[in-house]
């Protein structure tokens, strides 16, 4: 009987030395594909999402700058068109 338990015991260590290692290759290939990938995207002059968030912002703050003082504009326009 104690033969039977040291058996599954054994059999039980070994597939969960197994499962560790599995785990261990799945991060080291996620690892491997991110590098991969990042050179791709480096090679292709593409940006992170953090970098096109950043200039995204800066655009919709221009924009709207822009929209005010087209909006000023105007109205000076009107203004001296009023006067004279």
């Amino acid at each position: 009987m104690q033969k039977d338990s040291k058996f599954f015991d054994d059999i039980t260590k070994m597939a969960s030395g197994a499962l560790g290692t599995i785990g261990d290759m799945k991060n080291e290939l996620e690892a491997i594909i991110m590098d991969k990938c990042e050179k791709i995207f480096y090679r292709m002059n593409l940006v992170r999402r953090e970098e096109f968030e950043v200039v995204r912002q800066l655009a919709e703050t221009a924009r709207a700058e822009q929209e005010k003082l087209k909006a000023e504009l105007e109205a000076l326009k009107a203004s001296v068109k009023s006067r004279g």
